[in-house]
């Protein structure tokens, strides 16, 4: 039971998230809360209103339907009008015992009913696909290398290719759309990370083309194979699109990989246009001992044990100016992640710029201080953050780095998130996170030791 706190304290971080004042001491409360996730009190319309969720996931649609019924079902909303009043609505159910109570039925009723392995399945190949046929030869070689001083893949194409999800309406380059490359965080799949935020978003635009990828395993294995598969994502999708080059948008660990493609593949620096990380761990997060601690030695994911804050994959990374830009980047993150710490004085997320290829390091709360948009935004809540999705947009507007001064940070900063989204967009962005805490504990890779690092980075 202590595994499975930590796991959900870590990947979860929902106590809340989206502009009021959280301390550690409130989010205790939170997380002691699930540890009756297990042993639901029965509450006969909890679990009847989570049992209908897991019936009705056609699609994206029918997730964001199925949370709006099942919160609707628990909690009037009749009166949620506009932005602030879904704001103020959303901040009343998490510090709510509803939303502990919902969580202990969606738990019931998959543990005691449905088999949790199988309903974690059956909600990822809804919203990903993990064996994309994608037929199209790229322009130009990108594999075995793309690039004679390229690092050697581990894997093989048809791996490597398998994962990157290109969905319907894709104009492979055709128009004047950039294509954007999305890369998730440990845990998650690119689909469930980013649908119900980035892609939704950047599909109501004129100058976006969006994929994303689905790396086996949740990105929990060896971080240096994860890598490949970003290495290989942004050079095929670049050789389908007309040459052009690719922006990256990433989210947790997905920073840290594609910082890795970025040093060791210098194919890849070639074929990227912007880098946009959001809520990056660079450098390490200091929180990873929490889920994997010294003593006693637990067994854990490898990727976990290569984003502690000394490891010797983040060691690696930051020497012969890792911890610097190769391309134009614009890092998005809160002061309060609790997830990846430390994100404000010496932030995980901030990178140098010793190449001059251009750095924005973008800590919401000094954008925004005191302000809506500044406030308790936490790992997850970063995906949401109206003035990092503004910054993230007018990056790829203007290619290079998103400039403060191009958006409109007095508006931006009273809202709680875009104003394209709705609660329940928010809401599946943060329940999605319950996964991510389950991936990690049913994983069945985990390794006492840190994988050793490969000749090509020594």
């Amino acid at each position: 039971m202590k595994l499975i706190n930590l796991a959900l304290g870590v990947c979860l971080a929902t106590n809340y998230v989206h502009g009021y004042p959280t301390t550690h001491d409130k989010r205790n409360v939170i997380l002691n809360g699930f540890k009756n996730l297990f042993n639901s009190s029965g509450d006969l319309t909890a679990t009847s209103i989570s049992e209908g969720i897991f019936q009705d996931f056609e699609d994206i649609g029918g997730i964001v339907q199925s949370l709006e019924l099942m919160i609707e079902s628990v909690v009037d909303t009749s009166e949620i009008h506009g932005i602030s009043g879904a704001f103020n609505y959303l901040k009343g159910i998490f510090e709510s015992q509803t939303w502990r109570t919902i969580y202990s039925g969606i738990i019931k009723s998959v543990v005691e009913e449905k088999g949790l392995e199988t309903v974690l399945m059956a909600y990822s190949q809804r919203v990903n696909n993990l064996n994309n046929t994608n037929t199209r030869s790229p322009k130009r070689k990108v594999y075995p290398s793309a690039n004679s001083e390229d690092a050697p893949y581990t894997l093989s194409e048809q791996e490597l290719r398998s994962a990157i999800e290109i969905p319907p309406g894709y104009e492979y380059g055709k128009g004047d759309k950039k294509p954007v490359l999305f890369v998730p965080g440990t845990g998650s799949y690119g689909g469930n990370t980013f649908y119900t935020n980035y892609i939704k978003l950047l599909n109501q635009t004129d100058f976006a083309d969006v994929a994303w990828l689905n790396v086996p395993h949740y990105l929990l294995e060896d971080s240096q194979s994860n890598a490949e598969y970003v290495a290989y994502g942004v050079n095929y999708l670049s050789g389908i699109s007309e040459g052009k080059k690719v922006s990256v948008i990433s989210w947790s660990q997905g920073g840290l990989i594609t910082q890795w493609a970025l040093k060791y593949w210098p194919s890849v620096r070639d074929n990227v246009g912007e880098f946009i990380p959001v809520a990056p761990d660079f450098h390490g997060t200091k929180m990873a001992p929490a889920v994997c601690p010294s003593f006693p030695k637990l067994s854990c994911p490898p990727s976990v044990l290569q984003q502690e804050y000394n490891s010797n994959f983040v060691h690696t990374l930051m020497e012969n100016d890792g911890d610097s830009a190769y391309v134009p980047t614009t890092s998005l993150y809160s002061g309060f992640d609790l997830i990846v710490e430390p994100q404000s004085v010496n932030a995980s997320a901030a990178l140098k710029d010793a190449r001059n290829v251009g750095v924005g390091n973008y800590e919401f709360q000094k954008l925004c201080p005191n302000m809506t948009a500044g406030k308790y935004y936490t790992h997850e809540g970063s995906l949401y953050n109206p003035v990092g999705y503004a910054l993230a947009a007018d990056a790829l507007k203007h290619g290079g780095v998103g400039d403060p001064s191009r958006i409109d940070l007095e508006h931006l900063c009273t809202l709680p998130f875009p104003e394209e989204l709705n609660h329940a967009d928010i809401l599946t962005t943060e329940v999605e996170l319950l996964y991510c805490g389950l991936n990690l504990l049913f994983y069945k890779g985990k390794v006492k030791e840190e994988p050793k690092i490969r000749d090509y980075a020594r």
